[in-house]
């Protein structure tokens, strides 16, 4: 949260003296910014900020690296195809979870043999994914086995489960022998056997585990991932997944490229001297190139009291930002009064839904814990600002919910121009795939 520049930090200062409080402001998304914005498209509306995106996209391309880079877009975070093309534009490659999001890619014109595929299930046309020249990290044994019985002598990956794993939460954390995500480590004997009996090329080891992970334990995972690639000859890359953890609040700290990086880079450097194998480095960055550059501009609907907790609803929720309800996790909350009284009330935030977990503001890593914001004085028709929604968001959200339609994506370009990306649901479309059984 800061205010615009020296003056306005002058004027904070001499605001307070008299015991009035200035309204903060969103980084990118200024009042003036979001009432024309709301005039123009409604609320509520995500707004993406194409100078954040850019520039998240360069700290990434200047990862440290040893012998060659590819930096892959985790686009789960953020599928709009406008987004897609501005990071392809960038030299970004792709990361797809699933058959239907290399299809998205591809149509947003991503070049096939810039996207990876690594899903939970191979998608039933996988072998026609293959033929246009994407690449394919096998997720499990069974998957390794489908590759090899449909393409024999196929180039692949092998995603490992390291046997450890690290994320801002539980549900985050995506390695371990609690985890379903990789080939068990210690089943790299099967993998190799499977491999071989069907002529399978394995050029790449891929090892994630988990979004927000610590960056001391990415750092030792990224290690002991060296050592699964002695057992296979021909990999010429090493896939260490994405996970950096993203700054959206004041008390959190944001993971520094630049730091995580180098001792990695001295690790590839190591290898391969030992070994005779330059390596080259993926990435798989989600949350870090999207997550600031991306936020949710919505109103108060009502302001409700029940004399031991003061209220505040939105016309947005959990249909448009899920994380606080499923993970308790924090985004900061700008508020922009009509008519400011300079006063500050403690608000529990929450959403539009029928729904008591709709929560806004929670305790941290609490989803079901309330916990108040002080915010400015609100009434109804107040802009409020979201931050910190540009992952995991519109890609993630309990979309339909109470039939709540999709909300639009506007881009901010750079200049102040702004673009609509998306256009709001309609509930025509909303019901267009609904049929009627005969007699109903």
């Amino acid at each position: 949260m800061s205010y615009q520049g020296e003056k306005g930090w002058k004027d904070a200062g001499r605001m307070a003296k008299f015991g009035i409080t200035p309204v903060q402001h969103h980084p990118f998304l200024s009042p003036a910014a979001a009432s024309a914005i709301a005039a123009a498209h409604g609320t509520p509306c995500y707004v993406y900020d194409q100078a954040s995106l850019e520039r998240q996209a360069d700290a990434m391309l200047a990862f440290p690296n040893a012998f060659g880079l590819t930096v892959r877009f985790a686009m789960k975070a953020c599928p709009n195809a406008s987004v897609l093309r501005l990071f392809a534009a960038k030299g970004l490659h792709l990361d797809a979870s699933s058959g239907y999001e290399v299809r998205r890619a591809i149509k947003a014109g991503v070049p096939a043999e810039r996207i990876s595929l690594s899903s939970q299930e191979l998608p039933v046309d996988f072998a026609e994914l293959l033929s246009l020249g994407i690449h394919v990290n096998a997720c499990s044994l069974l998957q390794l086995e489908r590759i090899g019985q449909a393409r024999p002598g196929q180039q692949v990956g092998l995603r490992f489960n390291p046997g450890r794993g690290s994320g801002g939460t539980g549900k985050t954390n995506v390695g371990g022998p609690d985890s379903s995500f990789g080939i068990w480590h210690e089943s790299a004997d099967q993998a190799q056997a499977i491999a071989a009996q069907y002529k399978l090329k394995v050029v790449r080891i891929h090892t994630h585990i988990g979004s927000g992970s610590d960056p001391v334990v990415w750092q030792e995972v990224s290690a002991a991932s060296l050592a699964l690639v002695l057992r296979f000859p021909d990999v010429v890359t090493l896939n260490l997944g994405g996970g950096y953890k993203v700054a959206r609040v004041a008390t959190e700290k944001g993971t520094d490229p630049q730091v995580v990086g180098a001792p990695v880079k001295l690790a590839f450097e190591k290898f391969a001297a030992e070994h005779g194998r330059a390596l080259r480095l993926e990435i798989e960055p989600g949350t870090f190139l999207v997550a600031n550059a991306g936020a949710v501009l919505c109103r108060v609907q009502d302001v409700v009291s029940t004399g031991i907790r003061e209220f505040l609803k939105l016309d947005s929720g959990m249909t448009e930002i899920l994380r606080p309800s499923l993970y308790g996790s924090q985004h900061p909350v700008y508020l922009y009064p009509a008519q400011p009284t300079g006063r500050t009330r403690e608000y529990v935030v929450v959403g539009h839904c029928c729904e008591s977990g709709d929560l806004i503001s929670c305790a941290t890593g609490e989803p079901e814990t309330l916990a108040a914001r002080a915010l400015p004085e609100a009434v109804a028709g107040d802009l409020v600002v979201i931050g910190g929604a540009g992952a995991y968001c519109a890609g993630m959200s309990t979309k339909n919910y109470n039939s709540f339609p999709e909300a639009p994506e506007v881009l901010l370009q750079t200049g102040g121009q702004f673009q609509l990306i998306r256009r709001r649901q309609t509930l025509e479309q909303i019901l267009q795939n609904e049929t009627s059984p005969t007699g109903l």
